[in-house]
């Protein structure tokens, strides 16, 4: 097993965009269908697994292009840390201010490392100043415990990419 860790940031509305979030139902409109409800299938269907956007389920985070993948690790540990890193990058920022205290994001990591241990995934969400929201996530890889049917993104073409490369 390894890990992936993903990061985005940007408008708090477009993170409110659920369908660009959800994968799109395994039932497809039918040829009887309104135009309408075809043309947004087929609108979701292309857009949701390029987007950048974090899906509503961390595991599909398997299924977006290698490229938005920001670091891979073989330990939690290690992966943990990036998440940290990252919580302390984006902390000033972080509204309400309770969130930013030192303790409440060194716990933040430590129980991503038990989470990560056991072949849980982490997603973590924090508001910005306004407008902004950053989404941060680490998923757990060959196999995911909630899509064991997800193939890892790296086997699609990137094996071998690590964390700052």
């Amino acid at each position: 097993m390894h890990f992936h860790g993903y990061l985005w940031v940007g408008d708090k509305a477009e993170f409110d965009r659920e369908s660009a979030r959800r994968p799109p139902s395994p039932t497809p409109p039918t040829d009887t269908s309104p135009p309408d409800v075809r043309e947004r299938y087929r609108q979701a269907t292309a857009e949701w697994r390029v987007t950048g956007l974090p899906p509503l389920e961390t595991a599909y985070w398997l299924v977006k292009p290698a490229a938005l993948i920001q670091g891979t690790w073989d330990e939690p540990k290690e992966a943990a840390d990036w998440l940290g890193e990252r919580l302390a990058e984006h902390a000033p920022r972080f509204v309400p201010a309770a969130d930013r205290d030192a303790a409440r994001l060194a716990g933040r990591t430590a129980h991503a490392v038990a989470t990560l241990g056991w072949g849980g995934d982490i997603s973590l969400g924090h508001y910005l100043r306004r407008p902004l929201f950053l989404s941060l996530a680490v998923v757990a890889c060959s196999p995911n415990r909630a899509h064991s049917e997800l193939e890892c993104p790296l086997a699609r073409g990137l094996r071998g990419r690590r964390a700052g490369t």
